[in-house]
């Protein structure tokens, strides 16, 4: 089975100050050494590197070559793919919206369920609640007991 994170995952991760910072760290690190494929989606990546470099969001950014450092030491683990749209995303993404409004910050959330629907990764760690509106993944908090 194959699964993917969202971009908080990775965030929680470089943050020492979250509080979901350890928590982060060990699912990851957990997660990469496992059998199961691990998908990074590129927007997922994209946004990693927009907030985790961001002085106004970020309380101590990341340098952008240590933020890019962070996913190449990803992307260079064997049970790791990237994933982008493909040939069917535009109609992954309108069964991922059917029945949902979809604007605003739920825009990117769609985005990236679209990605995972077309290439057929069925569950996504986030602990962003808005992912549980979509019915095509399977939605799970990775810091929950």
């Amino acid at each position: 089975m194959s699964f993917a994170v969202d971009a908080g995952v990775l965030l929680h991760a470089s943050d020492t100050g979250s509080p979901f910072h350890h928590g982060a760290v060990d699912f990851l690190q957990a997660r990469a050494h496992a059998p199961e494929l691990f998908c990074l989606a590129w927007p997922t990546l994209m946004s990693y590197l927009r907030i985790a470099t961001h002085p106004g969001i970020f309380s101590r950014p990341l340098a952008p070559v240590v933020a890019r450092r962070n996913i190449n030491s990803l992307l260079a683990l064997p049970n790791v793919r990237a994933l982008g749209e493909g040939d069917r995303f535009w109609e992954c993404y309108a069964e991922v919206t059917r029945g949902i409004v979809v604007r605003g910050n739920l825009t990117p959330d769609a985005h990236l369920v679209a990605i995972l629907l077309e290439h057929g990764v069925p569950l996504l760690y986030s602990n962003d609640a808005d992912f549980k509106k979509f019915s095509t993944i399977r939605a799970r908090d990775p810091f929950a007991p």
